[in-house]
């Protein structure tokens, strides 16, 4: 007998439609659930390519201009032949550089000043330039050591020498970053 009266209420029609109610709800929330998934990968996409398209856009107006380069390579030329060490000391940028670094760098800006550049330009670093500048170093006081700015351009300067023993050619690279719109030789620190 409750058998029977529980399959004449389960089968009345005010219980099919709790149950079709039931179910259309629950395939409702099946079908949303993928479309919402699919709009939200949508959305991260487009989101992805604007921004990647604002940093590339953005990214020429964070470096330096051709005549700011210029003015650079210029000063750096001009600085060199004249011996005028104060003034390539202050292209190094020494903010939280290692202190035994920094003595080794004022000596290597020193070394050759004084002698006629035949040629000095910033360029585009390279791929491998990348990788070299973001890979930590040995330090010459123990431990690593890392770049203390992230270089944007390299320096890269030839010097020509003749004399009565024939001649010769020297190459200098500088890796150049740029900090509060100024070109600096960034000079490596403890890595953090």
């Amino acid at each position: 007998m409750f058998i029977r009266r529980f399959r004449e209420e389960s089968s009345s029609l005010r219980k099919t439609d709790q149950q079709r109610f039931f179910f259309c709800k629950l395939a409702c929330l099946f079908e949303t659930e993928p479309t919402t998934l699919a709009g939200m990968t949508i959305f991260i996409k487009i989101s992805s390519l604007i921004f990647a398209f604002l940093v590339t856009i953005t990214l020429p107006i964070a470096t330096g201009t051709p005549e700011q380069e210029k003015a650079f390579a210029d000063k750096y030329k001009t600085a060199f032949e004249g011996k005028d060490t104060a003034t390539l000391e202050s292209f190094l940028y020494t903010q939280g550089a290692d202190p035994a670094i920094v003595g080794f760098y004022k000596m290597m800006q020193s070394a050759e000043a004084g002698e006629k550049i035949s040629s000095i330009e910033l360029v585009n670093l390279t791929p491998d330039d990348v990788k070299k500048a973001a890979t930590p170093m040995d330090s010459p006081t123990g431990g690593k050591v890392c770049l203390t700015l992230k270089p944007t351009k390299k320096l890269v300067i030839k010097i020509e020498r003749k004399d009565a023993n024939g001649s010769s050619t020297s190459t200098t690279e500088n890796l150049i970053a740029e900090k509060d719109g100024k070109f600096v030789i960034p000079v490596p620190g403890p890595c953090k």
